[in-house]
């Protein structure tokens, strides 16, 4: 897998793992050290370009690390 899109498609259709016990780091002007933490349960859909939250829209280029369980599983 090779982008933020790939592993959480995966992530939330793959019986096999939990988004909920995903945290989802993305760039975020004006946030503490320009990063926002969100937990997959967030997650409302899975667009072509970018993500719906509960509270916003994410576009996938932001997204800088994924962890699942306490692991990293995607960083740029």
């Amino acid at each position: 897998m090779t982008n933020p899109k790939e592993i959480l498609n995966k992530l939330i259709w793959n019986h096999e793992f939990n988004i909920d016990l995903a945290e989802i780091w993305y760039k975020h002007r004006g946030a503490p050290k320009d990063t926002m933490i969100i937990s997959g349960r967030e997650i409302v859909k899975l667009e072509k370009s970018f993500m719906k939250t509960t509270n916003a829209m994410i576009p996938y280029h932001r997204i800088f690390k994924i962890i699942y369980n306490q692991d990293i599983i995607f960083q740029r």
